[in-house]
């Protein structure tokens, strides 16, 4: 029984990677991701001059939807200073179901997104990335490196309550060549489904 345990949790390791960590250079710039309009293009093809936002999300966790209302101020936010922005669905194993391509476009019709919502076939993305949780932010900065990840902010439940805005301080220091206060705060959500 014990040696099955440990052989389990040997394999589990092994199949997730380490989440990435600060200062390291965007993993998988190069995967090819299919966006709700029907388009196929390179990760990388969404930085702009100050970087790139990677939201993992969905369409069904709580946790996303208690956040979706800053989804698109966020998306405003990046593209005035000029960082890019998509929300990725690594879902794979809901990608037939509640987290289909279809259902997708649903769903950011329903919310007016106002960026690419893209598929993680496989949840390649997400492995690459060591992300665990939708929704669980990666900021990357303008030499593709990693300068904020975790949280959108201190409160899910109500944006009128928040009292810590990680991301959009995060997007601001950037944006004015400033340092990021806090560089990593913890991932709150469901979990990706593999």
């Amino acid at each position: 029984m014990i040696k099955i345990l440990i052989l389990c949790v040997f394999v589990c390791s092994t199949l997730m990677s380490e989440e990435i960590s600060i200062g390291t250079k965007m993993p998988g710039s190069d995967y090819i991701l299919k966006n709700i309009d029907g388009k196929k293009s390179e990760l990388i093809s969404y930085q702009k001059e100050n970087g790139l936002l990677v939201i993992f999300s969905c369409n069904t966790c709580p946790w996303v939807v208690r956040w979706q209302d800053r989804y698109n101020p966020i998306s405003e936010l990046c593209a005035k200073s000029e960082i890019g922005f998509v929300a990725v669905n690594s879902n794979a194993s809901l990608h037939e179901s509640v987290d289909s391509f279809e259902s997708m476009v649903e769903h950011a019709n329903k919310y007016n997104y106002k960026f690419p919502y893209v598929v993680d076939s496989g949840s390649k993305l997400a492995k690459s990335f060591g992300a665990m949780k939708t929704p669980h932010v990666y900021l990357f900065n303008s030499n593709g490196e990693l300068a904020y990840s975790g949280a959108i902010d201190d409160n899910a439940k109500n944006a009128k309550k928040v009292k810590r805005n990680y991301l959009t301080d995060a997007i601001n220091s950037i944006s004015n060549g400033e340092p990021i206060k806090n560089k990593t705060t913890k991932a709150l959500g469901c979990s990706i489904k593999f």
